[in-house]
């Protein structure tokens, strides 16, 4: 993948969190600016996402870690590079544990 792929990637997931995030009925605010994007729980805490294109992966911060995905373009979709976990599932997991919000993710 060329970095100018992985930056529309990249931009392409963001849009579609943002997006879902201020559609769905939540406490939860979101900031875009820089390529970077914070979602802020209604406790305080953030989850924060930012392209590394050096080595062409999205990084999550959140309270129970910081997690590093690859896309993988034969599955089409963002995988956490320690265990292929979706990014969806690992999504779930951060905003159930740290938000109480159930979110479905679309990729």
């Amino acid at each position: 993948m060329t970095e100018s792929e992985f930056n529309d990637r990249v931009d392409e997931t963001l849009i579609t969190l943002e997006d879902l995030l201020e559609d769905v009925d939540s406490d939860l605010d979101v900031e875009s600016h820089g390529g970077m994007l914070t979602i802020v729980c209604e406790n305080g805490s953030q989850v924060i996402f930012t392209r590394q294109p050096p080595v062409l992966q999205l990084w999550v911060a959140a309270r129970n870690g910081g997690f590093h995905f690859d896309f993988d373009t034969s599955l089409q979709r963002w995988i956490r590079d320690t265990d292929k976990a979706p990014l969806a599932d690992v999504l779930n997991e951060i905003f159930r544990l740290q938000a109480d919000e159930d979110l479905a993710f679309p990729f």
